[in-house]
């Protein structure tokens, strides 16, 4: 799939208990080429970036960090995969390892808004 993420938005849908977003964290995504940013911000999370590149199979690459409402500073990467939804909107499948902390891994998902 070609991706063109560009100012979309997306809310958390699903996450493992070791995760901390949440339904009430919100990203909003740029994309310049086949290198993504977004921000993030809600729920526990007090405010958030990532940077990903775009993979030749169209999956996202992507590291992360985060500072938590707990004041703690998290990092980590996931490779995250798209799918179209019937509706016409994005979602992304996402298996993730946190770089700092208990360094476990996880799973989540985020539609696009």
């Amino acid at each position: 799939m070609n991706l063109n993420l560009h100012t979309k938005v997306f809310r958390s849908v699903t996450n493992t208990g070791n995760g901390e977003v949440g339904a009430d964290t919100i990203f909003h995504y740029q994309q310049h080429k086949d290198v993504v940013t977004a921000t993030y911000q809600g729920g526990s999370i007090a405010n958030g970036h990532l940077i990903a590149k775009v993979l030749p199979n169209g999956e996202l690459d992507m590291r992360y960090h985060h500072i938590n409402k707990a004041g703690e500073l998290m990092l980590g990467r996931c490779l995250s995969t798209s799918e179209l939804l019937p509706n016409g909107r994005l979602k992304f499948r996402e298996s993730g390892q946190w770089l700092s902390g208990d360094m476990s891994s996880g799973y989540s998902e985020i539609e696009e808004i």
